[in-house]
């Protein structure tokens, strides 16, 4: 496995372990979990970027 399928994978794995958190903090409403969804909603919005570039790459790949 290459440097780039090993950072592919953290970076896909970091994005499911925040999206769950932020699911998580949000269900209960009390201020720690919001500012704890709040916090994690920084770090979500980067890695649905290169999740998709990752996704895109892929599938050009395949067509390619």
């Amino acid at each position: 496995m290459g440097l780039t399928a090993a950072l592919g994978i953290a970076a896909t794995v970091s994005l499911v372990i925040f999206l769950a958190t932020k699911e998580l903090a949000s269900a209960n409403r009390s201020g720690p979990s919001m500012r704890i969804a709040k916090f994690v909603n920084t770090g979500i919005w980067p890695l649905i970027m290169v999740f998709s570039i990752i996704v895109v790459i892929t599938i050009a790949g395949m067509f390619s």
